[in-house]
């Protein structure tokens, strides 16, 4: 494998003393930022000097805080954007496989949403239609959850596995999810850290860069991204959601990467649990053959997506039959428990919770100390669960960070008891909130009560949140 460490501080041709021009100076922080800021246009020397001041710890966190709201306001064209995509890809090693596993190495990313535990699912699916799944996931931003915080919470569950470990994953389960560390991407991990507490979040360049270095450094044959829109996504917007679809392809393919987008609602919470240990038991209902239907939907769209964009399937609807049939006969339950026992989950545990009921699954778990249930303050049909109010006061509640580092709480969270589409009698139970600090305030139950939009129409069936597929220019719409 490449040996790791600093990126370049600059392009070859600036460096200059083997082709004999004149060495150039690089920019100090300050003048970068300014010129950022004033919505000029980086050069690669100067992307690459800005990553490499991160690296070395000469950039002060003020100034990367700075240089990232920069970009948040003044934006990247594409050509920036790739370059600082390749930039913290060089920051580490370069993930290298079997050549034979050249086209089985896929991977999903989700921008991030309210109840996504798509992740948890679907690695150890495609594991089990014969892929090759080396994730390297995050942690929590804002108000949307990590899918690392959410394994963490299984006992013993460790993320941190060096490049040798992650081959010895591949090869014995198919599949591993793993954190950025100082070997696989180390400036993403620090921008992407400091970007959750300034406000940042939200950037289409910086969100294009963080997801697409992590997976040049896997050394892919297929991505599919699932960028959410909605009122708890970071772009609310499906319009904005199909530029950042469409950038991510676009520098997906000048990069090398098969990347396609697929755009998923996120107005309600996916599924029935939010909050990291909940999740988790929802997620191993999935494998279970069981569980919402919506979480089931779109494990087996995206599913199906990579398998033929991969060259594994030769229809969509292939594919997508191919991840149904190993969720009902088990066979990613059983990759699933693999990956717990390989990644440190000890064994009995693991076997524990991939066999147990859902009783006995929350037995073995973190769990918070309180549920309270909220009733439903009229008659009517459920027309939405908003999930942006849920999030932010489970957030409040310690299922989040407000700074880089925070510990959280995994057993804290909520379980819906109603679905979109369904009649709700006024007294009836629709929410139950898992917490361990004192009783709901006052703020927070009108914030979570206000979640619940109830109208008069006749009951619905709720729709499939996959709403559009963005391809890369070689495959046609099925």
């Amino acid at each position: 494998m490449a040996a790791p460490g600093l990126p370049p501080p600059s392009t070859p041709e600036a460096a200059g003393a083997v082709s004999g021009r004149v060495s150039r100076e690089p920019k100090q922080l300050p003048e970068l930022i300014r010129l950022k800021r004033d919505g000029g246009h980086l050069s690669e020397a100067d992307i690459r000097d800005f990553v490499h001041a991160v690296m070395d710890g000469s950039a002060q966190d003020t100034q990367i805080g700075a240089m990232l709201m920069a970009i948040r306001l003044q934006g990247m064209d594409i050509e920036e954007t790739s370059v600082l995509t390749q930039a913290l890809a060089d920051s580490g090693q370069q993930l290298e496989w079997p050549k034979a596993w050249h086209q089985k190495l896929v991977d999903k990313h989700s921008t991030g949403g309210v109840g996504d535990k798509v992740s948890l699912v679907l690695a150890p699916a495609l594991a089990a239609c014969g892929c090759k799944v080396p994730m390297i996931s995050g942690r929590g931003l804002g108000h949307t959850g990590g899918t690392l915080d959410k394994l963490e919470s299984i006992p013993g569950f460790n993320v941190t596995q060096s490049p040798e470990q992650i081959l010895l994953l591949l090869e014995e389960v198919g599949c591993c999810i793993v954190s950025q560390s100082e070997k696989l991407v180390p400036a993403d991990g620090i921008l992407y850290a400091a970007r959750d507490v300034t406000a940042t979040v939200d950037s289409l360049p910086l969100i294009t860069a963080s997801i697409l270095s992590k997976k040049v450094v896997e050394g892919l044959s297929t991505l599919v991204v699932d960028v959410k829109f909605g009122g708890a996504a970071v772009f609310p917007d499906q319009e904005q959601a199909r530029e950042l679809a469409k950038t991510l392809v676009s520098v997906g393919v000048g990069l090398g990467l098969r990347v396609a987008a697929a755009l998923t609602a996120m107005d309600n919470p996916l599924g029935r649990s939010v909050g990291h240990t909940l999740e988790v038991e929802e997620a191993l209902l999935c494998m279970d053959g069981a569980g919402p239907p919506d979480l089931r939907d779109l494990v087996i769209r995206l599913g199906g997506t990579i398998l033929w964009l991969s060259g594994q399937a030769e229809t969509q609807d292939q594919g997508a039959a191919r991840v149904a049939a190993v969720l009902d006969d088990g066979s990613a339950l059983r990759r699933f428990q693999l990956m717990l026992s390989a990644q440190g989950v000890d064994p009995g545990l693991a076997r524990a919770l991939c066999s147990g009921s859902p009783t006995q699954r929350r037995q073995l778990l973190p769990h918070a100390r309180e549920q309270v249930e909220l009733l439903a303050p009229a008659d009517g049909t459920v027309e939405h669960v908003l999930a942006l109010p849920l999030a932010r006061v489970l957030h409040e509640l310690g299922a989040g960070r407000s700074r880089a580092g925070q510990p959280i709480t995994p057993g804290v969270g909520a379980e819906l008891l109603v679905d979109v589409g369904q009649w709700l009698d006024r007294g009836t139970p629709w929410l139950r909130v898992h917490l361990d600090g004192p009783v709901l305030s006052c703020q927070q139950r009108r914030a979570l009560q206000g979640a619940l939009v109830l109208s008069n129409r006749a009951p619905f069936k709720a729709p499939s949140p996959f709403a559009e597929l963005v391809l890369p220019p070689t495959f046609a719409q099925p």
